[in-house]
């Protein structure tokens, strides 16, 4: 995961963020916007992986800073619950997605 530390203390563009026709080009949809986002806040989105949208991504930020990064699976029986991914996991969803995932963080820090 250390190719998503550099997005640590990077300002989240709102607008890029609000942008779902962009975010779609890297298939990824926001499943939560706080607009305007408080000073310690999340940001919810979520992506394919083994299925329909069943990758979560939480970035968390303060005073609109990224302060946190998380992958993890939505629970299709409750999406609010969300599961960590085992070392395996987090090895194929990068050599599926690394690299589109990079795009998108650089989009919405840019």
């Amino acid at each position: 995961m250390e190719r998503f530390r550099k997005y640590i203390d990077r300002t989240v563009n709102i607008e890029n963020v609000k942008n779902s026709n962009r975010l779609d080009a890297f298939e990824v949809t926001c499943r939560y916007l706080p607009d305007p986002p408080e000073d310690f806040d999340e940001f919810e989105f979520a992506t394919d992986f083994k299925g329909s949208r069943d990758l979560g991504i939480m970035v968390t930020v303060e005073l609109g800073k990224v302060k946190k990064i998380l992958f993890g699976l939505i629970d299709p029986k409750n999406p609010d619950i969300i599961r960590p991914l085992s070392e395996s996991q987090i090895a194929e969803l990068l050599a599926q997605r690394g690299n589109q995932l990079v795009r998108f963080f650089d989009y919405i820090t840019q």
